[in-house]
């Protein structure tokens, strides 16, 4: 792949005052409005932001979007971060280790489906606390990464806590997902990968036929696009998203274990899409099958079959 650059905002080294330290809160906090303001964007600035030269503090922390909390896990180690109750982010001491198992379905896709190391451009939207950029960014040092995260206090509070590479390697952008892909220039990124939510869902105005279509626009014409769908034993939303987003590119795929596939739990589905062939080879089914929660990949045909439900757009019905 011929090296190419990344246009982007310079919305990371705009001035302006630096925030205040959030300390810990009681979780009885009310939830407030987000504010993204020229000084929250500077401290989210990896140039600003010293890398951590102490552990972070658990506790709960106010943001913009209601309360994080950060707790040690003692059993598989690390920081395990919550946002309004649900698990959000895991950061291990080696970032060579995903504890969430949709990620490392992610990271196996882009293992075996990419056809080179880099430089990629890769754009997530959606950031917590950066476990999967920070990941890339050691796996593929040569990637350059844009982290969109609408909560401007919880990006600050990352790039406090974690550490996480520093610009040009990694940028938090924080803004609405679905605005900041609309504004990009075509064909600026050769990975976009979605794990955005709010209240334990996908935010409706990123999983319409009209959101696909844009993140379409701003791929490669052979890029890959990753998203994370959680869903109930029913799967409704789950094959809503990929009869959508099939509906746009000409290559789908689904990952998740077997028993959510069957739909005996609850749990994440990911989903992959591309003008591009994407073929359960060998490799990559090993990889998945060898995981500690084993998962089965259903391409093309068998996908769209999974997908059996009407395609959703931006006039639906709420």
């Amino acid at each position: 792949m011929i090296p190419r650059g990344i246009t982007e905002h310079p919305i990371d080294d705009e001035p302006g005052e630096q925030t205040h330290r959030n300390t810990p809160t009681d979780t009885s906090t009310t939830r407030h409005r987000v504010i993204v303001s020229a000084r929250a964007r500077l401290a989210v600035n990896s140039s600003v932001v010293a890398r951590p030269e102490t552990e972070p503090t658990a506790g709960t922390y106010r943001i913009d979007t209601g309360v994080a909390e950060l707790s040690h896990d003692t059993i598989a180690g690390g920081w395990m971060l919550t946002i309004n109750g649900a698990e959000s982010s895991h950061i291990h001491p080696d970032p060579s280790v995903l504890e969430f198992e949709y990620m490392r379905q992610m990271a196996a896709l882009l293992e075996y489906l990419r056809d080179d190391d880099g430089p990629w451009r890769v754009l997530h939207l959606g950031a917590a606390a950066c476990a999967l950029p920070r990941y890339l960014a050691h796996r593929y040092p040569s990637a350059r990464q844009v982290a969109v995260e609408i909560d401007a206090e919880l990006a600050r509070l990352a790039r406090e806590w974690f550490d996480l590479p520093r610009a040009p390697l990694l940028r938090i952008r924080v803004g609405d997902a679905r605005e900041v892909v609309t504004a990009l220039t075509a064909q600026t990124r050769d990975v976009v990968i979605r794990d955005a939510f709010v209240d334990g869902r996908t935010p409706r105005h990123l999983i319409t036929r009209e959101f696909i279509e844009q993140v379409q626009r701003v791929l490669a014409p052979d890029g890959l696009y990753l998203a994370n769908c959680g869903d109930n034993r029913d799967l409704v939303l789950a094959r809503g998203e990929v009869a959508t987003v099939a509906s746009v590119f000409a290559h789908v795929a689904v990952i998740a274990d077997a028993a959510m596939l069957k739909g005996r739990r609850t749990g994440n589905v990911v989903l992959a899409a591309s003008d591009r062939p994407i073929e359960a080879i060998p490799k990559l089914v090993r990889a998945l099958l060898s995981d500690p929660q084993p998962a089965q990949m259903l391409t093309d045909r068998q996908a769209r079959e999974f997908g059996s439900a009407a395609v959703r757009h931006d006039a639906d019905e709420r």
